[in-house]
């Protein structure tokens, strides 16, 4: 039975939604900038270095918030209960460990250390976020004697308050890429990494893909290669931030559709 189904008032009922929506951005964000590490540090890369550091920033600005936002607003309440003390202890704890791994990422020894230590991050969080998803929330929504709704009233960390605009549409093509007419991309590049969208689970797979976008330094690129033609997502990529991407397809389909992203 889902969260929705459980929640004792409509209320209740939107706010886990967007907690859930919340939790695929960071989840998919995450995803997205590990991957583009482990594949600079593998091929050796010299953006590896600014890929770590745009990482722990995200890290620091986005993850560690979040966690300290739950703290403050959902783990209280649902520690109160005695079903639900145990299991808010080991979340908790598992808190402390999420900001050791990302201290452990800022200050690894090595380029393959932090690539490690990122990789464990991730895992980390996701089950972290499984938890919440599928215990924390429904526990605290089906309860009559607590809101959900109130407890994260103006908890924007909880919620997502910064995020990014959905245009749909051809736009972006027309105004953020060159649609391969110009010749500005670096496909002879070796350097250049490959992000494969199709093994990335759907409600996560925008979100990665801005994750790994993000985590493309000034001047370099990245290829992505999607199941379909992602007109939706270059515009919504657009969107996010107007000029800062060209691209331009190196394959247009039937099975794979890969496009060469350029930071400017």
């Amino acid at each position: 039975m889902s969260t929705v189904t459980l929640a004792s008032d409509p209320q209740d009922a939107q706010a886990v939604e967007a907690v859930e929506a919340h939790h695929a951005q960071l989840a998919g964000e995450l995803g997205g900038r590990v991957t583009m590490l482990i594949d600079a540090v593998e091929r050796g890369s010299e953006s590896a270095g600014e890929i770590r550091a745009g990482l722990v920033a995200f890290c620091e600005h986005e993850l560690v918030p979040h966690a300290l936002a739950e703290e403050k607003a959902l783990y209280p309440a649902a520690h109160a209960t005695t079903e639900a003390r145990l299991l808010v202890d080991g979340m908790l704890a598992e808190h402390r460990r999420i900001t050791d791994l990302v201290e452990a990422l800022r200050t690894a020894p090595s380029a393959a250390r932090a690539a490690s230590d990122a990789r464990a991050l991730q895992v980390l969080f996701e089950a972290h976020l499984d938890k919440e998803n599928d215990l924390v929330l429904p526990l605290i929504a089906a309860s009559p004697e607590l809101s959900l709704a109130k407890l994260l009233d103006g908890m924007h960390e909880l919620l997502g308050g910064h995020a990014h605009g959905h245009a749909e549409g051809e736009a972006a093509q027309q105004s953020g890429g060159c649609g391969g007419s110009c010749g500005c991309g670096g496909s002879d590049d070796a350097d250049v990494p490959e992000l494969d969208a199709r093994a990335v689970p759907h409600a996560l797979r925008h979100a990665t893909i801005f994750g790994a976008l993000d985590a493309v330094p000034a001047g370099r690129a990245m290829i992505l290669v999607a199941p379909h033609d992602p007109l939706p997502l270059l515009a919504q990529i657009e969107a996010r931030d107007p000029g800062a991407f060209t691209f331009e397809y190196l394959e247009r389909g039937p099975e794979a559709w890969r496009l060469l992203f350029n930071r400017h």
